[in-house]
């Protein structure tokens, strides 16, 4: 069958239409048309392609748009969004979302329902259309590939409807949009986790494998993309129905590791996954394309840019999208003395610590040649100024220079090391050295060919390996979950480091379990889905955070500008 590199096809089709545009120019006969409709829209194979992308283009913006990446990760014990001396306070909308009080009329809660289901109407305006196709010959088609447009379109709505399922609960089922006036009933949770379900198997068989697509296979649900996204169902299916399907997803799992829907395996090196060459790399499940020049959303200002402290670009020596301003950062391990905290949750930083020699503790740093090593922004960051004098990250509000650390306070021009006055170590209370910041993705230099340029790893074949060893360990078999963990984990600790767990698994708990899950996916956007599927994202204590009063808050209110205009919608229970 031929395949496409759709995302490809469509810049590649939209230039070629402006020089048709402009070739035609000097052809002076009008012909009127009043509207496009349904019925006159797809006229070539271009037009197919167009309107298979479009629901594309709009998800990859829904990885962080409408609030979507900071409800997951601001919600849990992993990053905080604090009041820095003014910064960032907005109301004190980020400081409910921490300590889960927000409510209907918080913004954000209409703004992750829209993003989500804007996604779902655009794919099932594109189903429909799609599958009114009765001769795919007309466009120089053949069924097959037609039906693997069908099954990857139902794949992505799967997707967003999965996360609308773990938002919301409550959610409506849309499969048609045309003619549609008013919006339809709500499903329950069962009803929508059986949809997702069957979504998802009825596409799979019809999907391309990895390898058929080869280079072009970025962007594209796969088999692959499919068989992970029902592991994520069933992973969380006690969450979401009351009856739990680790079976279900322990099967899925160990096919995937088989090779059932397609050649994967792990990368060598713990960056490799989030770096410029990801778009062909075997751990990359699915992915959304990114460029410099085009799109890249993960890089932009609702996700990992606003995660970078002010004026860090210097230290990267990337300043084309400005000196950056830090809305996330880990949350802290320790306090303004440099006490660790005593809840188990939370203190990200310090469970790397747990494990000394892993490689990701080092401080970022760009290496040349498109290289890096490190994970965390911490400490002073040098680098050379306009004038060609070696400086330091200053602060905007000093300008002292900044010592980026796992605390929060008012520490100012403090030195590390020094005790300061002010003890208070809360949202409220933040300055800009507070908090360290993790860069998964590489920021390369301005003049560096690779700059910016890495696609978005949403599934990497890791997950695979975590979900089945959480299966193995809820069901007892501990030396099984270490021996998945330690595959993956092997490229974190030199060669015969004893971070790794022991064959027995002895060392497994259900806080280690859920740790390691934080390691791993560190400010992945899944934080609050994993501290839920194991029960303590209402009751647990972390930094700044006290147990809710319930449980109410696992699910997020339906906004109020939503209910407005659908009044067939019922509230959340506990809003």
């Amino acid at each position: 069958m031929k395949r496409y590199h759709f995302f490809n096809s469509i810049r590649t089709i939209s230039v070629s239409l402006l020089l048709v545009m402009a070739a035609g120019c000097t052809n002076l006969d009008e012909v009127l048309s009043d509207r496009i409709t349904s019925g006159n829209f797809l006229q070539t194979k271009d037009d197919v392609i167009r309107d298979f992308l479009r629901p594309f283009e709009h998800s990859y913006w829904t990885i962080q748009g409408g609030a979507t990446f900071m409800l997951q990760e601001d919600s849990s014990d992993e990053l905080m969004t604090p009041n820095r001396q003014g910064d960032w306070f907005d109301g004190g909308q980020f400081q409910r979302v921490h300590n889960h009080t927000w409510t209907p009329n918080d913004g954000y809660t209409n703004d992750a329902w829209n993003a989500l289901y804007g996604g779902v109407t655009l794919a099932t305006n594109t189903l429909e259309d799609l599958q009114g196709i009765t001769d795919p010959t007309r466009f120089d088609m053949t069924q097959a590939e037609l039906d693997d447009m069908i099954a990857e379109v139902r794949t992505l709505r799967a997707w967003l409807n999965l996360r609308l399922l773990d938002f919301y609960r409550n959610i409506v089922l849309v499969t048609k949009v045309k003619g549609e006036t008013q919006g339809g009933p709500q499903a329950s949770p069962q009803e929508a986790f059986s949809f997702i379900e069957q979504e998802l198997k009825e596409s799979l068989p019809k999907l391309p494998t990895r390898q058929s697509l080869g280079a072009n296979a970025i962007g594209r649900w796969t088999q692959g993309g499919a068989a992970a996204l029902l592991v994520r169902l069933y992973l969380n299916a006690k969450v979401y129905t009351g009856t739990d399907h680790f079976a279900d997803c322990a099967t899925v799992c160990t096919d995937m590791l088989a090779g059932k829907y397609g050649q994967y395996a792990l990368e060598t090196r713990w960056d490799a996954p989030f770096d410029y060459t990801n778009p062909t790399s075997a751990e990359t499940v699915f992915g959304f394309p990114g460029s410099f020049g085009l799109t890249h959303w993960q890089y932009d200002g609702g996700m990992y840019f606003w995660m970078l402290p002010v004026n860090a670009p210097f230290y990267f020596g990337f300043t084309d999208f400005g000196t950056a301003n830090p809305k996330y950062a880990l949350q802290p391990g320790r306090d303004v003395d440099s006490t660790e905290y005593s809840f188990a949750l939370g203190k990200p930083y310090l469970k790397f610590r747990k494990y000394p020699d892993d490689v990701r503790l080092k401080t970022y740093k760009n290496l040349g040649n498109s290289k890096r090593e490190g994970m965390f922004l911490q400490g002073y960051l040098p680098y050379i100024n306009a004038s060609g004098k070696t400086d330091t990250v200053r602060s905007t509000k000093g300008p002292y220079p900044l010592f980026f650390r796992d605390q929060v306070g008012m520490f100012l021009a403090a030195k590390p090391g020094t005790k300061i006055a002010d003890k208070t170590s809360n949202m409220n209370n933040a300055d800009q050295n507070s908090g360290l910041t993790p860069v998964k993705y590489p920021y390369y230099p301005s003049d560096d060919l690779n700059k910016i340029s890495s696609a978005y790893a949403e599934i990497r074949f890791a997950e695979i390996y975590y979900s089945l060893a959480e299966c193995k360990y809820r069901a007892g078999d501990k030396a099984g979950a270490a021996v998945l963990l330690n595959t993956v984990r092997a490229r974190n600790y030199p060669a015969g480091s004893p971070s790794l767990y022991k064959p027995d698994g002895s060392q497994l708990t259900d806080q280690e379990m859920l740790d390691e899950w934080g390691r791993e996916f560190l400010v992945e956007s899944r934080r609050r889905t994993d501290l839920i599927r194991w029960g303590v994202f209402n009751s647990g204590t972390w930094w700044d955070k006290q147990p809710d009063a319930d449980n109410h808050t696992a699910i997020f209110p339906i906004g109020q500008n939503v209910l407005n205009v659908s009044p067939q919608l019922k509230q959340n229970p506990g809003y």
